[in-house]
């Protein structure tokens, strides 16, 4: 019999910006757990933030990685052995909790402080398990967890979007905020969007946007007003000076889905029309076990196909990372592990 391996490669990060494939153990199976051989993982902001010892928790070394999707080998004591030989994506929101209105207070995500997906073989309660949707591919499967999920919870379980609203995304061009556009066009909604970039607002229309503007021009809000009206919902990852604008472009009685801050705190919050509008602020992060199981019943209903943006072999993970750290990419990065 070949002897195997007790070394897997993975993505170490040892310091601050110091990223390297490392051979480290192999996971050892625990009880109600289960060994996943990575086939491809996906990058997101908290990979990148993470690199940069600027996540909450973060210590060294560590494995990164929230996205993944591969093939169970083993099983732990407690675990039915048929999972083995599956192919399956997983589910990083753990210990989410049994309120589906929010997360537990020993909540956590997959890759920090638990190792990653960013590694050959990745361990994991079997209850994160889910079925791989079978019309992906490897690489679209990756990219559905972190950015998949923050976006349902957001557009279909925190803002209630239903046919023939006017909804409204920030930033185009990111996972979640490609995935919020194809789960609003899914439900029915009219889609706009606004990115710092003319070429990504295009695509966003290509994949199905009614229509957006570019936010660096003084002139956005007025533009967008013009063209769109105002929004039932608006879904953003930004906050920061703009937000005010975002209140101002909201329908009486809309909803505004916030679930990232990349630009900081709002300077004030116009607490007059907010109040005097109806208006919804709705907070919202990943999801719950619920909001999974929606999220994947929604791409395979309606046969959506993520939005992959460039493809690396793990061994060259720093260059997927620095697509990430300048921003370069429409849709997800995607690192091929086996």
């Amino acid at each position: 019999m070949p002897i195997l391996s007790k070394l897997m490669r993975a993505t170490r990060v040892s310091a601050p910006h110091q990223i390297e494939i490392a051979e480290v153990p192999n996971p050892e199976v625990q009880p109600g757990q289960v060994v996943v051989e990575v086939r491809a993982a996906a990058l997101n902001h908290r990979d990148v933030w993470i690199k940069a010892g600027q996540y909450a928790g973060v210590t060294f070394p560590c494995i990164p990685g929230s996205d993944g999707a591969g093939v169970v080998t083993t099983v732990g004591y407690g675990v039915d052995a048929s999972w083995v030989g599956r192919e399956v994506v997983i589910n990083p929101s753990l210990n989410f909790g049994r309120n589906p209105r929010a997360q537990a207070t020993n909540f956590s995500i997959l890759g920090l402080p638990r190792p990653g997906t960013l590694a050959e073989q990745v361990m994991v309660p079997v209850e994160q398990l889910a079925p791989k949707p079978e019309h992906l591919t490897w690489e679209q499967c990756a990219t559905l967890p972190l950015a998949g999920l923050t976006a349902w919870r957001a557009v279909a379980s925190r803002a209630n979007v239903v046919a023939g609203e006017r909804m409204l995304i920030t930033g185009i061009g990111g996972g979640v905020a490609l995935f919020a556009l194809q789960f609003g066009l899914a439900l029915g909604a009219e889609v706009w969007v606004t990115s710092s970039s003319d070429e990504k607002i295009a695509r966003a229309v290509e994949l199905g946007a009614k229509g957006g503007v570019n936010y660096t021009k003084p002139s956005w809000t007025h533009d967008l007003a013009a063209q769109a009206g105002r929004f039932d919902v608006v879904v953003d990852s930004a906050g920061g000076p703009g937000f005010d604008a975002l209140i101002d472009l909201a329908a009486s009685g809309g909803r505004i889905a916030v679930y990232g801050a990349t630009r900081g705190n709002p300077p004030a919050l116009a607490l007059r029309k907010i109040f005097w509008r109806q208006l919804s602020l709705l907070g919202t992060t990943m999801g719950s076990p619920m909001d999974w199981e929606g999220m994947l019943r929604a791409v395979s209903e309606h046969r959506l196909a993520p939005v992959v943006s460039a493809v690396f072999p793990l061994a060259r993970v720093e260059e997927a990372f620095a697509v990430m750290e300048r921003g370069d990419q429409f849709g997800k990065v995607v690192v091929q592990i086996k």
